[in-house]
């Protein structure tokens, strides 16, 4: 049988320049093409969306194929498949058949199939002597054949669409999460601006997309949100910068002026606390307390106190202690691996690094610029390094740097009983430090 003849529909049904032309198609099918037929299908699945047919209409064209005998769709194997519509209703599921029929001429205007009409409108087939196919009416499959690598090629574009959309929605998302969380940082951190507005800003945009929205306006969303956070995040950027510079300089300029009682402790790096360390240096601030009075008679008491109030350090006593570096770094000695080139040689680089264990910590700036005005920047320092040191056994280091600075402004903490508990821990075994 040659499949490149052209006929006419039976009936009613009239003639188009379509169907010419998807016969015309058909019979250019090579001799030695073929493709398997599921292969196909799933293809078509993939490309229905630009062939314009849609889900039941499909339902039916499996069926079609299920009636063909072969896997592989050649010309030798002949193309047209001849079940009734009684036949396809059942293997549709029970799909009635006048909506079998409008699948059916779904597929064919979609130039997918072609009616090979009886003189009668019956589907049949004719066989020789041999029993093989002699001549055959019913639906054609030889345009599915034409059309493989096409259909094949219309999925392939579907899919790279359906992919670029996908990393569309998820850039989005990224988008939308950085947003929302970096104005939140920045509003609890009280850094100027006018959040609220650009909040508003991001709503307007995100509500503003369709529920189901094409391409390009996912495209343009995503423009515009990735311009909003770079605008934040260059604010942000701008105010951790100067914050930093800022910070520095307060916390040297700090230490400066509080330097006359502890220059001899900055320059012992070396420094290894022995039984009496304390003691010796209780000996030494008290006979630099009357220098200080100015011309004034000082208590020692009295004395002692003020100068509590100056460093934020207070003993169990209600006075005020100050604690040499070397033995801060004994009882803390995690602390040393964020000091500039690793190593902390004075009291400036003990708060350089603590600079930098309160962001990876996540202290906020407000909690550590607060314990310093508290305890004195060298004592804010010193706690930061115990907090490291303990970091394992604190949720939020935060939190517990806040209760550390509302205790000490009521004097209820001191400093001394966190090191020597630390000092301990770390000292080696069978070795006691007093």
């Amino acid at each position: 049988m040659e499949i490149g003849n052209v006929t006419t529909p039976f009936g009613r049904r009239s003639m188009t320049l379509g169907m010419l032309a998807n016969q015309v198609m058909a019979g250019e099918v090579k001799s030695d093409q073929s493709v398997d037929k599921w292969k196909l299908f799933r293809a078509l699945c993939e490309a229905k969306p630009l062939l314009g047919i849609g889900d039941r209409t499909l339902a039916v064209l499996n069926a079609l194929l299920s009636f063909y005998p072969k896997n592989e769709l050649a010309q030798e194997n002949g193309l047209i498949v001849f079940p009734s519509n009684i036949q396809l209703s059942l293997r549709t599921h029970g799909m009635a058949e006048q909506t079998v029929r409008r699948h059916l001429a779904a597929l064919v205007e979609a130039g997918l199939l072609l009616r090979r009409d009886s003189p009668n409108g019956k589907r049949y087939v004719r066989r020789d002597r041999a029993g093989e196919v002699d001549e055959a009416f019913g639906f054609s499959l030889a345009p599915l054949l034409a059309r493989s690598e096409e259909i094949e090629q219309l999925a392939a574009e579907v899919m790279a669409e359906r992919l670029h959309v996908q990393r569309l929605r998820e850039r989005i998302t990224l988008c939308r999460r950085d947003i929302a969380k970096l104005i939140e940082a920045a509003v609890e951190e009280e850094i100027p601006g006018d959040w609220q507005s650009l909040y508003g800003e991001f709503r307007e945009l995100i509500e503003g997309l369709p529920r189901s929205p094409t391409t390009a306006q996912l495209e343009q969303l995503l423009d515009e949100l990735t311009a909003l956070r770079a605008g934040i995040l260059n604010r942000l950027e701008i105010r951790v910068k100067s914050a930093k510079q800022s910070g520095n300089a307060d916390y040297i300029e700090r230490h400066i002026q509080n330097s006359n009682s502890e220059s001899n402790s900055e320059l012992e790096p070396s420094f290894e606390p022995k039984q009496g360390a304390m003691p010796e240096q209780d000996n030494r601030r008290a006979a630099v307390a009357p220098e200080q009075g100015r011309g004034e008679t000082a208590h020692p008491n009295r004395q002692e106190e003020e100068q509590g109030r100056r460093s934020g350090n207070r003993d169990d006593g209600g006075g005020l202690k100050s604690f040499p570096l070397g033995l801060v770094l004994q009882a803390c000695p995690e602390i040393l691996a964020y000091g500039p080139g690793g190593a902390i040689r004075n009291w400036r680089d003990l708060m350089t690094a603590a600079v930098t264990v309160r962001s990876m910590l996540g202290v906020s700036p407000s909690a550590y610029e607060e314990a310093a005005d508290v305890m004195g920047p060298e004592n804010a320092a010193t706690v930061m390094a115990c907090i490291l040191e303990r970091g394992g056994h604190i949720n939020s280091a935060g939190g517990y740097l806040r209760g550390l600075t509302r205790r000490s402004e009521k004097g209820e903490f001191a400093i001394g009983p966190m090191l020597m508990a630390l000092l301990r821990a770390n000292a080696p075994a069978g070795r006691k430090v007093g």
